[in-house]
């Protein structure tokens, strides 16, 4: 009784172990062509990408004419030849492809056939030498997979980084283009305030003349009025506090100078980094 409920287990067990098995194979075949369609789906997209691309340089903005505005019909026709062209190309060698792999499979099944009457299986030493080649190719596709991926990861950080330095490159041509136009702007205020300057030391030689001549005039013996002192004294006054204040405009458009001197010598060392 005991034997025979062991028989039973060992049979339900070997059944399970084989319905694990299929189930197994199946999932590891599912597996494999949910693989194959995302990396087929991967390149079609990439492809997409790539006509739409093409589509839009060639097309929506290399075939617009200059003087309508209008896209050419001969350019477009043109690309859209080239494409078919390319396609058909395309199509010719995946037949002659699809070709190709029909004769090996049935030579293949030809040759499984042949051992198949002849008896001739595989060995036991055949069968682990497949495994061997198995394994190996497999360790090479995952190897491939991770250069892949690494690659795809250096590739974009390649792109944040080109992004980063695009920004900073508008961005400092920006700044070049404001600093341009201050350094002009300066440089006006600056020849302006050197002409006021000058007019104003003119002015100053030309109040000192008149003021030595009425000196000159005065009698030794005589003395200017009150009058004509206060007079002459406000007006000196009047003259020292022009001159106090082209002074300080002086001053700051010299300091305004030197700014705009510093700001086109970083200009020139950023343009010549």
């Amino acid at each position: 009784m005991i034997e025979q409920k062991c028989e039973i287990a060992i049979k339900e067990q070997e059944r399970v172990s084989q319905q694990s098995g299929e189930h197994r194979k199946a999932a590891e075949t599912l597996a494999d062509t949910l693989r194959t369609v995302l990396e087929e789906t991967d390149i079609r997209i990439s492809d997409l990408k790539k006509d739409a691309y093409e589509f839009k340089r060639d097309i929506v903005v290399g075939a617009e004419s200059m003087r309508t505005g209008k896209t050419l019909a001969e350019k477009t026709t043109r690309y859209m030849e080239e494409k078919l062209q390319k396609r058909d190309g395309v199509i010719g060698k995946l037949r002659l492809k699809n070709s190709t792999i029909k004769t090996h499979l049935y030579k293949v099944e030809l040759q499984m056939k042949q051992k198949e009457q002849t008896g001739d299986a595989l060995h036991y030493i055949d069968f682990h030498q497949l495994q061997i080649e198995n394994k190996q190719y497999q360790a090479r596709i995952e190897d491939r997979n991770e250069q892949l991926l690494r690659l795809k990861m250096t590739t974009s950080k390649t792109v944040q980084a080109l992004n980063r330095l695009k920004k900073t490159l508008n961005t400092l041509s920006a700044e070049s283009g404001w600093l341009k136009l201050e350094i002009i702007a300066r440089t006006k205020q600056l020849c302006k305030v050197s002409d006021e300057r000058n007019t104003v030391n003119l002015d100053v030689a030309s109040e000192r003349n008149s003021k030595n001549l009425r000196s000159d005039k005065v009698e030794p013996s005589g003395l200017p009025s009150t009058l004509d002192y206060v007079s002459q004294k406000a007006h000196m006054y009047d003259l020292q506090a022009t001159l106090c204040d082209w002074g300080r405009k002086t001053e700051i458009i010299d300091m305004a100078a030197c700014n705009s001197q510093n700001v086109a010598r970083k200009l020139a060392c950023r343009k010549l980094a």
